[in-house]
C-alpha cells in the first residue's frame, strides 16, 4: 500500500490511466477464455465469428496490457529519480549537527540499498497490476458462469489468502528487523575502509572486530533474511496448492452436493489452470513488495529527520553583501554530547574579526577549536548569543549567504575531482599558476576544470584543497591544522608567505594551529581550554 501511495503522489492521473488499461487487459483475457470455452462447448456455432472476436480481443489485450506496463514503468522510474534527488536535497539542506547525529552509515544505507530496493520493487509493480487485473477479470467470468460454484471457490481462495497474508506479515516483520541490522553493517563496513591501517597493525583488534562486531551483526542479518526467504518460499509453494485444491473441490467435491454441468466444470478447470501463472507471479512479487515497503518507510523516516529543520538556501549561490566591517560573535554557546566525556559546552565566547586580520585559534585537543570554527563559518548554529555580519544578525534567512564569505580547509577536508561551481575566466590558467606556487605542477594537471589525479600524499592533497580555496577567492579563509601534514620547508612557506599574502590582499585569515613558534605572526590570538577562552 505504501508503494502504491508513493506512485500516486507522483501522478495519480497516470496511475488511473494505467489501472484502466490494465483492467481492459484483464477483461480481454477473460473474454478470450470465454470464447475458447464457447468454441469447445458448442462446436456447431459460427467459428469464424468466434475467431474474429478472439483475434480482436487478443489485439486489445496486447495493446492495453503493454500500455499499462509502459505507463507504470515510466512512472515508477520517474518516482525513484525524484526520490533520489529529493533525498539528496534533504541531506544538503539538513543542519550539519543533525547530520552528524544521524550518522553517515544510516544516510549511506538509505542512499544506496533503500533506493535500490525501491527501484527493484517498482519495476515489478506494472506486472503486478496487470496480473491483478487479469485475475479479477477471470474471477468475474467465473462468477458469470455459475455464481453458486463461484462462491464455493471464493471460500477456498479467501482461506488461502488469509493464511498467505499471515505468512507475509511475518516476512515483513523479519525484513524490517534485517533492515535495522543493515545500518549497523554499513557502520562496520565504514570501519573496515576508514580503519584498515589500524586493523592490519593490531591482530587482537582485528580479530575482535571480525568475530565480535562484524560477525554478530552479519549473522543476525543473515538469520533474519533466511527466515524471511524461507517463509516466503513456503508461502509460494502453499499458494501453488491452491489451484489443485480448487480443482479437487470442482472434480471431487461439488458433484456430490449439487448438479454441475460438464461445460461449466470444463470452463472452470480451464480458467483456473490459466490463472495459475498470474497468481503465482503475484505471490512471488509480494516478498519483494514487502522489502520495498520497508525501504520506503526507512527513507520516509530519514526524510522526516532530515527535513525537520531544513536550512534556507541562497538560491543564486552568490554573496548578498560583501564583508566590509566585521564578523562578531556575542556570547555564543554550543552544547553537544560526547560518548566519553558526556556533555561538552563551548562558550559563552565573544569575538570579532576585521578584514585584513590574521587570527590564530589555539588550544589543546578537545578544547573546542573545531567547534568554534564551525560556529564562525555558520555550519553550527549557536544555542544562545548572536552571530553578526557587518552589524546585522545572521539568521536562518541569511545564514547560507553568510557562509559564502568563507573558504575553508578543514582537518577532515574533502577533495572534488572537478572544480565545481568555479566560473572564473581562464580557470585552467589560474589553477596552473597556483599549482606552481604550491609546487604541485609536476604531480597534477588541470584540463577544463578537471584535476588529473587525487592520488597524492595527505600533505599534497591539502595543497590541492588550498588551490580550490585560492580559486574561490572569498573574503575569509579558515585553515584547520592545515600545516600539520606539511614538511618543514613548506610549513615555513605556509606561515610566512601564503598567510601573509592573503592578509595583504585584505583577506581575513583564521588559522587553527599547534605551531606555537609562528604565533607571533597573529594580529589576534584566541586560546581555548575546555570550551572557554583564556588569556
Amino acid at each position: 500500500m505504501q508503494l502504491i501511495t508513493f506512485l500516486l503522489r507522483s501522478s495519480w492521473l497516470t496511475v488511473a490511466i494505467a489501472v484502466f488499461a490494465g483492467g481492459l487487459s484483464g477483461v480481454g483475457s477473460a473474454l478470450m477464455l470465454a470464447s475458447v470455452n464457447a468454441a469447445i462447448s458448442n462446436p456447431a456455432q459460427n467459428t469464424n465469428q468466434l475467431l474474429q472476436g478472439f483475434i480482436g480481443l487478443a489485439i486489445l489485450t496486447l495493446i492495453a496490457g503493454s500500455s499499462s506496463q509502459i505507463l507504470l514503468a515510466r512512472l515508477s522510474q520517474q518516482a525513484v529519480y525524484k526520490m533520489r534527488l529529493q533525498l539528496s536535497q534533504w541531506i544538503l539542506a539538513c543542519p550539519l549537527r543533525q547530520l552528524e547525529q544521524l550518522g553517515a552509515n544510516r544516510i549511506l544505507a538509505s542512499l544506496t540499498d533503500d533506493i535500490e530496493a525501491i527501484s527493484n520493487t517498482v519495476i515489478n509493480i506494472p506486472f503486478l497490476c496487470v496480473n491483478a487485473a487479469l485475475v479479477l477479470g477471470c474471477l468475474g467470468y467465473l462468477a458469470w458462469l455459475s455464481f453458486g460454484v463461484f462462491l464455493t471457490i471464493l471460500v477456498v481462495i479467501a482461506v488461502t489468502i488469509a493464511i498467505v497474508q499471515l505468512m507475509l506479515n511475518r516476512v515483513y516483520t523479519l525484513l524490517r528487523l534485517a533492515r535495522n541490522q543493515q545500518d549497523l553493517l554499513f557502520k562496520h563496513f565504514r570501519t573496515i575502509t576508514d580503519g584498515i591501517k589500524e586493523l592490519k597493525l593490531h591482530t587482537s583488534r582485528r580479530n575482535a572486530f571480525l568475530h565480535e562486531d562484524l560477525h554478530t551483526t552479519a549473522a543476525t542479518f543473515r538469520d533474519y533474511e533466511i527466515q524471511a526467504e524461507s517463509i516466503a518460499a513456503v508461502t509460494l509453494n502453499f499458494s501453488s496448492l491452491l489451484f489443485f485444491g480448487i480443482l479437487g473441490v470442482l472434480v471431487f467435491g461439488l458433484p456430490r452436493f449439487t448438479d454441475v454441468t460438464i461445460p461449466i466444470l470444463s470452463a472452470y478447470a480451464l480458467t483456473i489452470t490459466y490463472l495459475a501463472r498470474p497468481i503465482e507471479s503475484i505471490i512471488t512479487v509480494l516478498p519483494a513488495l514487502s522489502r520495498g515497503s520497508v525501504a520506503l518507510k526507512k527513507i520516509e523516516e530519514l526524510g522526516l529527520s532530515l527535513a525537520n529543520q531544513p536550512e534556507l538556501a541562497n538560491s543564486n549561490g552568490r554573496n548578498l553583501r560583501a564583508f566590509q566591517q566585521h564578523i562578531e560573535l556575542v556570547d555564543i554557546t554550543h552544547t553537544y554530547h560526547t560518548e566519553r566525556e558526556g556533555q561538552f559546552t563551548l562558550g559563552p565566547i565573544s569575538l570579532a574579526f576585521q578584514p585584513g586580520e590574521l587570527v590564530f585559534i589555539v588550544g589543546g585537543n578537545g578544547s573546542g577549536k573545531s567547534t568554534l570554527a564551525k560556529l564562525i563559518v555558520g555550519l553550527y548554529s549557536p544555542e544562545s548569543g548572536l552571530l553578526c555580519w557587518d552589524g546585522k544578525s545572521v539568521t536562518e534567512q541569511n545564514n547560507d549567504a553568510y557562509r559564502q564569505l568563507f573558504s575553508a580547509v578543514f582537518s577532515d577536508f574533502y577533495l572534488f575531482e572537478r572544480m565545481l561551481g568555479l566560473q572564473t575566466d581562464n580557470l585552467d590558467g589560474q589553477a596552473q599558476h597556483y599549482l606552481e606556487k604550491l609546487q604541485l605542477e609536476h604531480k597534477v594537471k588541470v584540463s577544463q576544470g578537471m584535476l588529473s589525479t587525487l592520488d597524492l600524499s595527505q600533505g599534497q592533497r591539502k595543497r590541492l584543497a588550498l588551490l580550490t580555496a585560492y580559486l574561490e577567492d572569498r573574503p575569509v579563509y579558515l585553515f584547520d591544522e592545515w600545516a600539520s601534514d606539511q614538511d618543514p620547508f613548506f610549513r615555513e612557506i605556509f606561515y610566512k608567505q601564503i598567510l601573509l599574502e592573503l592578509k595583504q590582499r585584505g583577506k581575513t585569515v583564521l588559522v587553527i594551529s599547534h605551531d606555537d613558534r609562528y604565533f607571533y605572526l597573529a594580529d589576534q590570538l584566541i586560546k581555548l581550554e575546555y570550551g572557554q577562552r583564556v588569556d
